[in-house]
């Protein structure tokens, strides 16, 4: 007897579902630094952990491989991504181009809503520093990344924000790599500054900002390497 197509299609929009949760637990791993570049994520390892099939641990190793924050190799599996430090250089070029535009549209069409929302996110940041142990250092780094999404939120287009959404992963895993302090170098001053500008419809000031403030993030980066660390520590702390 064969499988009517709702059932079918069930099955099909589970599976989905449950490759996303997967790739979105995967991904802040990633983005919170739980997980180093070069970390091995085998199939059978993200399955056993997830509770899931191979088949639906290999979908979602494909999205993080399409985010550009898994990179999967022939025979060998699937690695958190280790970016050469051109890539490093591109992802910050990438930035600076992308993020000053976006800036600038955000001053166009902010509205004092967003300023308290980017205010009260600014807040957060600020607990997470005067807060202390590893828990709150990965909410601080999440926190900076995420005012920037914010900010390309409140720009209004949906496809500079989808990259930037790839592009602000990606900075987390080169920060991971290459970065001298080991923490977050997105100055919370700096942001402060930005909000005024917002704030002000300054976009002359708001797009010189933003792209001071990313010299300054990559300012951090020395190109040392570190070590990966183990998928199952990094999803069970």
């Amino acid at each position: 007897m064969s499988i009517p197509d709702a059932i079918v299609s069930e099955i099909e929009t589970n599976g989905e579902d449950r490759a996303l949760a997967i790739r979105d637990q995967l991904r802040d791993a990633i983005m919170d630094r739980r997980l180093a570049p070069a970390t091995k994520l085998a199939e059978s390892e993200v399955g056993a952990l997830f509770d899931a099939s191979r088949t639906i641990a290999r979908s979602a190793l494909q999205m993080l491989a399409f985010d550009g924050l898994v990179r999967i190799e022939r025979n060998r599996g699937a690695f958190v991504a280790n970016p050469s430090p051109e890539e490093a250089r591109q992802v910050f070029a990438s930035r600076r181009l992308i993020e000053g535009g976006i800036a600038t549209e955000a001053c166009a069409r902010i509205i004092p809503a967003d300023v308290e929302v980017l205010r009260e996110h600014l807040a957060r940041e600020r607990r997470f520093m005067n807060e202390r142990g590893p828990h709150a250092r990965r909410s601080e780094i999440k926190a900076s990344g995420e005012f920037h999404l914010k900010l390309a939120e409140i720009g209004g287009n949906a496809i500079l924000f989808r990259f930037m959404e790839e592009l602000v992963a990606r900075s987390s895993l080169v920060i991971a790599l290459y970065g001298r302090s080991g923490v977050s170098r997105c100055g919370h001053d700096e942001h402060e500054e930005l909000i005024e500008a917002l704030a002000g419809r300054d976009a002359e000031r708001a797009h010189g900002l933003i792209l001071r403030h990313i010299d300054h993030i990559e300012a951090d980066l020395d190109l040392a390497v570190t070590g990966s660390s183990s998928l199952k520590a990094a999803l069970t702390r």
